[in-house]
């Protein structure tokens, strides 16, 4: 493989969500420990600390299924609140070993320390440096990936854990890769590991003795894409644009799951409002409007239908949002029957405002000074500090994963 100038490092914090619930309750330390919910909820795991992973328990995993595999285990709550003002310390932690920091989730992110020895040293001194001062200003431990790209270095990070720095020095990635399940490559899901296997490709080794147009043949682009990751570059949608350059989301969604199936259509009703509160906040933290809005409903017995509408305007309105999939909603749900998870999504973004005659003008403009007004109030106060009135039967917890509204490196909105 050519001789590569960059240097990249992927920075992975060390069971987060469970790391932080550590610091607000010391006495965590040590147990086993699953954040997301109780134990009698439906919802899933978002994290495990490594006491518990020894069981068998997994981020995805249903918080009933965790609690028969460890019944020992203490479950909590997530907060992710202090999730974000963790996240945003570990940023500005990043952010003063180099300019170009990615935040790909709220867990990890990618560093481009190319040019950066003068300033912090080789990279393994600098790896030691940012190990140091991470632990200093959050408290929190990291695993450190580093390599000539992105790829490596996040396959790095994954052996390094936990708290742990892997360096794979240019021109030996081929080497490193070679003896690596396929599953490791990131983007291989479980569909794509399959039909590697049935070519009788188990190890990135095999995948890198096939020609690209072999792969190329059997697999489309993404076989062209596979026989670049097999050679350790940043090859495909993963790894698309610079570092630090925000592509932008494709669609954004939130979705809630109940502990007990319901028919009650005020709770329904305020359940989608709160969803509808929560897609508008992020669209207008990216100041992108959606000309699509989707409406997803699970029934008692797993049946799931979506439905989705074009708005005539491009919307980032909660109220707006919420009267498309009131309609949605009313004019596909079975009355009566039972539901057990809704979800609203917004797609198709632009940027800027619409074209209005002056009276939706005037009303638009009110309700997106009122709603700025409450995103601020979310930001200091949390997400659940206001909602609006529709919504505030549909009070639930914010679900912890590692895309929340407010993601620190990721907001664009004004604060003027």
């Amino acid at each position: 493989m050519p001789h590569l100038s960059r240097t990249i490092f992927h920075v992975d914090m060390d069971a987060f969500f469970v790391s932080v619930e550590e610091l607000f309750d010391p006495s965590l330390k040590g147990k086993p420990v699953i954040v997301g919910g109780q134990r009698h909820e439906r919802g899933v795991v978002s994290a495990a600390s490594y006491e518990a992973r020894k069981f068998g328990v997994h981020s995805a995993m249903p918080l009933r299924t965790a609690a028969k595999l460890c019944p020992q285990a203490i479950f909590v709550d997530g907060h992710p609140d202090r999730y974000r003002e963790c996240s945003e310390r570990a940023r500005r932690v990043l952010s003063s070993f180099s300019p170009q920091v990615e935040m790909v989730s709220i867990d990890e992110a990618y560093l481009d320390m190319t040019a950066t020895e003068r300033l912090h040293g080789p990279p393994l001194l600098a790896a030691h440096k940012l190990h140091e001062k991470m632990k200093a200003e959050t408290d929190l431990n990291c695993s450190i990936g580093i390599g000539a790209s992105r790829l490596i270095a996040k396959v790095c990070s994954g052996k390094a854990k936990p708290n742990g720095v892997l360096y794979i020095v240019p021109g030996r990635e081929a080497k490193f890769l070679a003896p690596l399940d396929v599953r490791e490559i990131p983007g291989v899901g479980k569909v794509s590991e399959q039909k590697l296997h049935a070519l009788g490709i188990r190890k990135v080794g095999d995948l890198a003795k096939y020609d690209d147009s072999d792969l190329e043949q059997q697999f489309g682009k993404w076989g062209v894409a596979l026989a670049g990751k097999a050679r350790g570059e940043d090859a495909g949608a993963w790894f698309e644009g610079e570092i630090g350059a925000d592509e932008g989301a494709k669609s954004i969604g939130h979705e809630h799951t109940y502990d007990q199936d319901t028919a009650n259509v005020a709770q329904l009703e305020a359940t989608l409002m709160r969803l509808s509160e929560m897609v508008g906040r992020r669209l207008r933290e990216n100041q992108l409007r959606a000309r699509t809005l989707q409406l997803k409903l699970r029934y008692k017995d797993f049946t799931t239908i979506t439905r989705a509408h074009s708005v005539d305007l491009p919307t980032q309105l909660d109220n707006e949002i919420f009267q498309h999939i009131q309609r949605l909603f009313h004019a596909n749900w079975r009355r009566g029957a039972e539901v057990r998870l809704l979800g609203v999504q917004a797609s198709h973004f632009g940027q800027g405002s619409p074209q209005l005659d002056f009276l939706e003008d005037q009303a638009g403009e009110k309700w997106e000074h009122a709603l700025s007004a409450a995103d601020r109030l979310r930001d200091k106060f949390g997400e659940g500090a206001i909602t609006l009135g529709t919504g505030m039967k549909g009070g639930f917890r914010e679900r912890t994963h590692e895309n929340p509204a407010a993601l620190p490196g990721k907001s664009k909105r004004s604060e003027a």
